[in-house]
């Protein structure tokens, strides 16, 4: 009766390491986590700048709700008792009020007439070609090179012959054109990476180009609006310089004059607190905008990456 071999073990393969009887096996080696080093080191100086960004911001939301003693005794530490007359008193007897209605009035007319040009100038740059196409795209792109000081004097005769100087409206104006180039070009870009399909299906139901572009065209650029529309609101309502030259009327200052006139007043009083709860005022504003608006800023930042 024959009987089955159990066939021995079979040699190791030259250059393998081979277990001596009894020794315990050796311990898989961990792999090594890359970039370790390098994401703490960026994720130290993310934190260092935004202490360095919210603690100017936390510090000068403190010191409105302080009285004047408080301010210079201890900078540092927390309000004892909230002082909410230092707002009413910035509000009302500052004239913060006047300022901020006209701030409103001048950045909401501008930021919508921005947004409303510029979409359609991008679309049409965007979507159709026609000879001079890319000589008024490049046109505007220079217009965001052109230093808006070389401007100031030639504008202020061009907006004083018109008869807007000192006007809401004349503001309005140049605003517009002073937003129009970046809104151009971000937005044209925008309008590249949408889908040509749904337009043309828009045609071949009958729609028209204006019934195109509004409905369905805009509607899909809401990110890249959104994102420019802050960019825009974020510079006009922080615009100095144009509204110092062209708007001279006290009347009819926007908040950035506003606060140069309250600091010069306030500092002459001695009255830090309503000065602090002024800046304060003009402040919040930028920040709502931003704190409920970043989901869409950084979408429309971001579209378009992964086509």
């Amino acid at each position: 009766m024959e009987t089955t071999q159990t066939p021995g073990p079979r040699p190791a393969e030259s250059g393998a390491p081979v277990a001596k009887a009894g020794a315990p096996a050796p311990a898989p080696a961990r792999p090594k986590r890359e970039g370790g080093v390098l994401n703490a080191f960026s994720h130290g100086i993310l934190v260092i700048w935004a202490i360095m960004v919210v603690m100017p911001l936390v510090w000068a939301v403190m010191t409105s709700f302080k009285d004047d003693n408080s301010i210079f005794s201890s900078p540092w530490s927390l309000p004892g008792k909230l002082h909410f007359g230092n707002w009413a008193r910035a509000w009302t007897d500052a004239n913060m009020s006047d300022y901020f209605l006209n701030t409103v009035l001048v950045v909401g007319g501008s930021l919508i007439g921005t947004l409303v040009l510029g979409s359609m100038a991008a679309y049409v740059l965007a979507r159709f070609d026609f000879p001079g196409n890319r000589f008024i795209y490049y046109l505007f792109v220079g217009g965001m090179s052109f230093p808006i000081m070389l401007a100031l004097v030639p504008l202020f005769y061009v907006v004083n012959n018109m008869g807007l100087l000192n006007t809401i409206h004349g503001l309005i104006l140049v605003y517009i054109a002073y937003s129009l180039p970046f809104t151009v070009f971000f937005l044209t870009a925008f309008f590249r990476t949408l889908p040509t399909s749904v337009a043309e299906a828009a045609f071949v139901d009958g729609a028209s180009h204006t019934r195109t572009f509004f409905q369905i065209m805009l509607p899909m650029a809401r990110p890249g609006l959104i994102s420019v529309g802050i960019f825009n609101f974020l510079g006009q309502w922080n615009q100095y310089m144009l509204p110092t030259v062209l708007n001279t009327d006290p009347d009819k200052r926007v908040l950035t004059q506003g606060l140069v006139q309250l600091a010069a007043s306030q500092g002459y009083k001695g009255d830090w607190s309503g000065l602090f709860a002024g800046l304060v005022m003009a402040m919040l504003p930028v920040l709502a905008a931003y704190v409920v608006f970043q989901r869409q800023v950084v979408a429309g930042l971001t579209a378009g990456a992964l086509k």
